[in-house]
């Protein structure tokens, strides 16, 4: 890649999930002069899993009955039958992922790091800068996720904690009781995985999220994950301690000391897991979006930066008002929606966009999202 490089119509960055799902909408479009750009492999944040982590949404090979796999990130494709499983780790689903890339011959740039990207003026095209040369492009979709990125702040002496997303196998983990910051997904999830090995956790949180009742599963704890937490508490293995605010981790004698809201102090012989959630990647060029809070960009009706036109956003950090996208089969649904409008700006037909309407891929009308569960 070089300054004399030919203009694309696209530049997708990230290959996962969210990128991998865009550039196939981009094939069935029409449109071939795109490229997806990751620093890592396919798949690379699936592949940072710790071994015992798992999908929290099951896969199911119903493409037949005209309902697509809720891990799919594609018309035509399943988890399930590519990998036989109903809840995959990482590992495979980053199979998946590569198979999906190379079904549909994505134009694919692992190992390139995007380091910038600008523009002149509105009517010139974008200048992706990158660790393999410059490209230019007419449009630029962000795709880098938030799996990769942990957020290891808010409170004093957050840095000397391990986080969930660096723990490898927690089996390898030092016997003995863990304390664990967070109770949502992430935190539950570790703990179970530490009963799982036979060690003992105590999860501590501000809420009670493990008591939360709703019916948006973005704010609540997975039936999948519910269950596990259900099984590890009854085995002694796992405590749960809401209404708790850690305000500081600090380093004494005997190892780490948890100082909380209320006054309470208490001593722990290993690293505590602080399982606080992830900050997006969108962070990377904050300068090209408006901020609705600290960590989602403010985005169009058609999920485009406020103050960079051409430059979309796809993934777990899109947020509409109210409406959360964080997972797989929530933010497919918006793929058709930029594709849309990258297609007309082309003058492109959007035809083949009314197959994705038909199996539930092009959700434009956000008004069905308020209907709630009534049992």
């Amino acid at each position: 890649m070089t300054e004399g490089t030919r203009t694309l119509d696209v530049v997708i960055v990230g290959a996962g999930a969210a990128g991998l799902g865009f550039g196939v909408t981009l094939r069935h479009l029409g449109i071939d002069n795109f490229a997806i750009l990751d620093r890592g492999d396919v798949g690379a944040s699936f592949l940072r899993w710790s071994r015992q982590t798992r999908f929290i949404t099951p896969s199911f090979t119903s493409n037949q009955f005209g309902l697509l796999d809720l891990n799919a990130v594609c018309l035509g494709t399943s988890p399930a039958f590519s990998i036989g499983t109903e809840h995959p780790t990482g590992a495979e689903y980053a199979a998946y992922l590569q198979g999906v890339a190379e079904h549909f011959e994505l134009p694919m740039a692992t190992g390139t790091d995007v380091l910038s990207i600008s523009r002149k003026a509105r009517r010139k095209p974008f200048r992706v800068e990158t660790s393999r040369g410059d490209l230019h492009a007419r449009f630029v979709v962000w795709a880098g996720g938030e799996m990769q990125y942990p957020r290891t702040h808010g409170f004093p002496g957050a840095e000397l904690c391990l986080h969930y997303s660096n723990v490898d196998s927690w089996d390898d983990l030092a016997n003995g009781e863990r304390y664990v910051i967070g109770g949502a997904e992430s935190g539950v999830d570790a703990a179970v995985a530490l009963a799982a090995a036979g060690r003992r956790a105590v999860v501590f949180d501000r809420e009670e999220p493990w008591n939360r009742r709703g019916s948006d599963p973005s704010q609540l704890l997975s039936p999948f994950t519910r269950a596990r937490l259900d099984s590890a508490v009854d085995s002694g293995r796992v405590t749960l301690r809401g209404g708790c605010v850690v305000t500081g981790v600090r380093r004494n004698h005997s190892g780490y000391q948890l100082a909380f809201e209320d006054g309470d102090v208490i001593d722990c012989a290993e690293k505590p897991i602080l399982a606080t959630g992830f900050v997006g990647s969108a962070s990377h060029v904050r300068s090209l979006f408006d901020w609705r809070d600290e960590y989602f960009p403010l985005l169009t009706e058609n999920d485009e930066s406020t103050v960079t036109k051409g430059l979309f956003l796809v993934g777990p950090q899109v947020r509409q008002d109210d409406i959360i996208f964080c997972f797989i089969y929530k933010f497919r649904q918006r793929f058709a929606v930029v594709a849309n409008q990258i297609a007309r700006r082309l003058r492109v037909s959007t035809e083949p966009l009314e197959w994705y309407r038909r199996h539930g891929m092009y959700l434009d009308d956000l008004s069905c999202c308020e209907d709630a569960c009534a049992c």
